[in-house]
């Protein structure tokens, strides 16, 4: 039996509010009787190509680890490979996103690498993810036309064309934001500027005691600078141009696939016409929802981003709710069964996977730990 600590049952409540609550405003105008009827009418035949499709963007999202991991370890493709489905069957199953530090724990049991570069590895692949996710998102709200008269509303907003230009501008700023960001923390001077500023923030609260200025100082200000040390060992590959730019590529492609296996399965899908590019704007906005805490599975947020996304163009919200159920779990059952099947390759048993899958979480904190004492020596030494 696998026992849940504090802080997975407390990331549970709050998913299950969330996806309650994206539950309810996707489909509270939709009959469930009409939604069944056109679920009846789909040709699921076009799944499998779109699983397929689906299935390459993994290939690529292990190849792009492979290349960031190569200042911690050179990794083969099949050492990379299961921890990264394991990971993602993980969060499939498990509350909390435990998948995110299993992956990293899983590989740093099997490879005999530091806990804390594999996580920063893990971490950069994120921002990746995140930076490629922003600029096709600008490019798309930049090139599709949309209808000046376009109005619809969902959970009580309305969206329209002065919305969307805002969205525009603001994610632009985030990016612009994230890019420089990501650029200061990989130069080791500029980090151990930021560093020393975050160790220095708990002086300025003079109106709390010593000891509560230290509290904060060890809790939450070292742990800080331990997160933007851990991520700089992705950030290594900043050094080659021509591995950033390969990551970069690979980014770009493995979503390019995800919004192509979209526009497959809506081939399909009676009653809904879109392009490529507005299936693949429909994958972005799901990506942008699911960041959202949820349940495992990413149930309600995932409907609700594929729902809104499919109503932006036109598509009535019966059809855009049937597809994009249809998407969600028939592309959640094989990572399920890859990552189990991939577990039992290693070795692990289903409650081990998922016991260690909790297990990390507390391997973080004591490498972080480990990682504050060691330097708290150095510079008692210095």
């Amino acid at each position: 039996m696998i026992a849940f600590n504090k802080k997975t049952l407390a990331s549970l409540g709050i998913g299950l509010i969330f996806s309650a609550v994206a539950m309810y405003f996707t489909f509270v105008n939709i009959p469930l009787r009409d939604l069944a009827a056109y679920l009846g009418q789909i040709n699921y035949w076009w799944i499998i190509p779109s699983l397929l499709i689906a299935f390459l963007s993994y290939i690529i999202r292990v190849w792009r680890w492979q290349i960031i991991l190569l200042p911690v370890k050179r990794s083969g493709f099949w050492s990379a490979f299961h921890p990264l489905v394991i990971g993602f069957m993980l969060n499939c199953i498990l509350p909390g996103r435990v998948g995110e530090i299993a992956r990293p724990a899983i590989y740093y049991k099997r490879e005999n690498v530091e806990f804390s570069k594999a996580l920063g590895s893990a971490g950069m692949e994120r921002v990746m993810d995140a930076v490629s996710l922003l600029a096709f998102f600008i490019y798309i709200l930049a090139t599709i036309s949309i209808d000046p008269s376009f109005d619809i509303t969902f959970a009580g907003y309305h969206l329209t064309p002065s919305v969307l230009d805002t969205i525009w501008k603001t994610t632009l700023q985030i990016s612009l934001v994230l890019v420089a960001l990501i650029v200061f923390i990989s130069i080791p001077k500029t980090r151990g500027l930021l560093n020393r500023f975050i160790l220095s923030t708990p002086g300025a609260l003079f109106f709390l005691g010593d000891h509560t200025r230290e509290r904060i100082t060890e809790g939450v200000c070292r742990k800080a600078t331990l997160v933007l040390d851990n991520l700089s060992v992705g950030f290594d590959i900043l050094k080659s141009p021509g591995y950033l730019i390969l990551c970069l590529v690979q980014s770009f492609v493995l979503w390019w696939l995800l919004g192509l296996s979209l526009y497959v399965l809506s081939l399909g899908c009676p009653g809904i016409h879109i392009t490529i590019l507005q299936a693949f704007a429909v994958e972005i906005i799901v990506s942008f929802f699911i960041t959202l805490p949820s349940v495992p599975g990413f149930w309600g947020l995932w409907e609700a981003g594929g729902v809104f996304g499919l109503m932006i163009f036109g598509v009535p919200a019966q059809e855009a709710a049937g597809m994009t159920l249809t998407y969600h779990f028939f592309h959640l059952i094989p990572v399920i069964i890859v990552g189990l099947i991939s577990s039992m390759i290693i070795g692990m048993s289903i409650s081990q996977t998922a016991h260690n899958g909790h297990e990390a979480l507390q391997m973080a904190e004591e490498a972080e730990n480990a990682e504050a004492d060691r330097r708290t020596i150095t510079r008692n030494k210095s």
